[in-house]
């Protein structure tokens, strides 16, 4: 048996095709016995009206012959049904039962028996209303604050609310902009109605405010009248849920804490009395009723909440505490004390099935064989294990697991950026103030082993660098096939920047038997553009206003070693230890080697410009010695970190942020200014009688050019 199955204590069906629903079910001592033990009342839209007290002889059995009290058809359809204080002149309670055109007020009485079928249940009508309007659903309560009674209210399908004062009828009133009825509860804390609009909003209305409203049955006189009649209905506080509701509750288990709760269709909703959010929960499956009950944890309360996958779930507060499986789908949900046991959970189908439930475990009645006993061979148990380490051992020798992934990959990208810059510059778009921006050519290429479903490439690298197109779409890949695009990178901004690495991706979609659609899935790869793309060759300089220092543990390399590229070849001699590099954005940066220490200067006028030469330098002498077989080379950088300077670019940024968002705002304000004085000529150009133009052609030039200006 699962555990996650809600344990059945009693069970019946109801009659046979009938229908329920959310109103139909009700607990509660109909027959004022004074045992504290509630009754389950249920009726249908066949117009049945059943009262239930289940005594089970264990938990599971079915319904036996004495556990209906009470069973009656009233002839016409019964929406709703509830228990209070209905009666004048006594505080027992009745049973309120609603009709499409009618409310009727009953008393349940018990006889008891002289015989072994136990007692005589009946029910006597008290009053009855005779209503003009087709009833949606009611809700009851102190309306006013009375005390030792209970008033009905009725919502009718028109959006009317009909208020009776127990055997006597009160007043009506519409809700303003009434398309659909709704849930509707009353809050005796702030003795308003609650109710849920067409618009998706949960909307409140005071007691009073319709008590002092215009009547509905004057609805049909003059405008005049209807003026001088009385208020309009006004709504005390509205909020947008943005979804239809299932069904509203007012929960006040303790005078501190007072909450409304609200099931939409999506989401679980706590209100505060005056309507704001105290906490919601968003659903991932579709509800069908809730109810909510006293939690044993102070300051929470718990919720059960059905849905349409047979399933009810136990929240406190937002956290799920426990889901268990039902054998209907429920549309209405009660907790109930039947039989001295507290805490019953009652369920109603729309079908019929009644259900009074339980969560927790059932005992496993299985209990484990027991094992025979046999003698411990420690000769074979030794030798197992050596096998079994062995097999380790030879599993751990392999190292070539991830070549090996990589060579088994379905898709596999790969990046050849060509080692010369183009002879023709294929940048576009740039804002470059250099007549010539060079480019380079970077071949990507697309092999796959599997069938790639909707393979698309994109190509992306570090603003200010920019690719002649970024994104490639193809066919889907047959096995053993590849792609190749070629596309060039240039620097579009006028900056330096921050990296010079770029990668590839490749989506694409695998397909499988259990998912023709395929299985998401990506590719990358890096690739490296040449230095010599964002800066060129350039005579070194020997002031700067920032130097950086870095030390190493090799002897210095000569840069006709590692910047072969940068090279003049009619002054190689010069350039062994000093070299020069002239960037785009018209900064220089010079590279200098110690001839004595093992130690690099960079130095530029500029420090932002310092970070790529100094990266381009580790870089390239990690791979002059990685040639060489030297594993222990090592950088480091002993000076004091520039922080003085780094927050003098960033104060100068935030200048020119500054800056940037007054001259937006002045520009806004002189093109509002032109486009009047616009305005204002097309009016005068337009006047059939000639006006002079009091110098607007000269107040339109003007601004134009301080437009132009800024």
């Amino acid at each position: 048996m699962s555990l996650f199955k809600a344990r059945d204590w009693w069970s019946t069906i109801l009659g046979e095709k009938e229908e329920f629903d959310q109103g139909c079910l009700c607990v509660a001592d109909v027959d004022n016995s004074g045992s504290g033990q509630d009754k389950i009342i249920v009726g249908s839209y066949m117009g049945y009206l059943r009262i239930f007290n289940p005594h089970p002889v264990k938990p599971g059995e079915g319904i036996q012959p004495e556990d209906l009290l009470l069973e009656v058809q009233l002839r016409e359809p019964i929406l709703q049904v509830e228990v209070g204080k209905f009666v004048s002149g006594t505080e027992g309670l009745h049973l309120a039962v609603l009709h499409c055109r009618k409310l009727c007020v009953y008393a349940v009485t018990g006889t008891l028996g002289n015989v072994e079928h136990g007692n005589q249940y009946q029910i006597k009508l008290m009053y009855e209303h005779n209503l003009q309007r087709t009833a949606c659903n009611m809700t009851y309560g102190p309306f006013g604050g009375v005390k030792g009674r209970d008033l009905i209210c009725i919502q009718s399908m028109d959006g009317m609310l009909m208020l009776f004062e127990q055997e006597s009828y009160a007043f009506g009133r519409f809700l303003p902009g009434f398309l659909l009825p709704g849930p509707l509860t009353y809050s005796s804390r702030t003795d308003s109605f609650i109710t849920v609009s067409s618009c998706r909003q949960v909307e409140s209305y005071k007691y009073q405010v319709l008590a002092f409203a215009t009547d509905a049955d004057e609805r049909q006189e003059t405008e005049q009248q209807k003026l001088s009649s009385g208020k309009r209905v006004a709504v005390d506080w509205v909020l947008n849920i943005g979804e239809q509701a299932l069904d509203i509750c007012i929960v006040s288990f303790n005078q501190a804490v007072s909450s409304i709760f609200v099931l939409g269709e999506r989401n679980f909703f706590c209100l505060k009395d005056n309507g704001q959010i105290r906490f919601m929960k968003k659903l991932d499956y579709s509800p069908s009723c809730f109810i909510p009950y006293c939690s044993v944890k102070e300051g929470t309360i718990n919720t059960l909440v059905g849905n349409h996958s047979k399933m009810l779930n136990v929240y406190q507060d937002v956290t799920l505490k426990w889901a268990t499986q039902l054998p209907h789908v429920p549309v209405s949900v009660k907790v109930a004390n039947l039989q001295d046991l507290k805490g019953v959970i009652v369920t109603l189908s729309d079908n019929g099935h009644l259900q009074c439930s339980y969560l927790g475990t059932d005992p496993s009645l299985f209990q484990a064989p027991r094992v025979e006993s046999r003698e411990i061979n420690y000769e074979e148990f030794e030798a197992e294990m050596k096998e079994l380490q062995k097999i380790i051992k030879e599993a751990t020798k392999t190292q070539d697991i991830l070549p090996k992934s990589e060579k088994h990959r379905d898709v596999i990208v790969t990046a050849e950026v060509s080692p010369d810059l183009d002879a023709e510059s294929q940048a576009i778009d740039g804002e470059m103030k250099a007549e010539a921006v060079p480019s380079v050519t970077v071949k990507v290429t697309v092999q796959s082993r599997v069938t790639a479903q909707k393979p698309s490439l994109a190509v992306c690298v570090q603003a200010p660098l920019a690719v002649t197109c970024d994104q490639f779409v193809f066919d889907d890949l047959e096995p053993d096939s590849s792609e190749t695009v070629i596309v060039s990178a240039f620097l579009k901004g006028n900056c330096s920047p921050s990296e010079l690495e770029g990668n590839c991706v490749v989506s694409y979609n695998t397909p499988t038997e259990l998912n023709p659609e395929g299985i998401p899935r990506v590719a990358q790869c890096n690739f490296r553009l040449p230095l010599r793309l964002v800066c060129s060759p350039a005579p070194p300089s020997k002031a700067a206003n920032h130097k950086l220092t870095i030390d190493t543990n090799k002897p210095p390399v000569s840069f006709l070693t590692i910047f072969p590229d940068f090279v003049d070849p009619s002054s190689e001699d010069d350039q062994a230890n000093a070299l020069g590099f002239q960037f785009s954005t018209s900064s220089k940066t010079t590279l200098l080697a110690s001839k004595t220490s093992q130690r690099y200067r960079i130095q530029s006028d500029q420090l932002e410009d310092l970070w790529l030469i100094t990266k381009e330098l580790m870089l390239r002498l990690e791979e002059h010695f990685k040639k060489q077989n030297c594993k222990d080379f090592a950088c480091s950088f002993s000076g004091s970190i520039p922080l003085q300077e780094y927050f003098e670019l960033i104060d100068r940024h935030f200048e020119l942020r500054l800056n940037a968002e007054k001259f937006q705002e002045l520009l806004s304000e002189r093109a509002v200014q032109f486009r009047a004085i616009e305005r204002r000529l097309l009016t005068r150009f337009k006047d059939k009688t000639p006006a002079p133009l009091q110098h607007l052609d000269t107040l339109l030039e003007g601004t134009f050019r301080e437009v132009s200006t800024v």
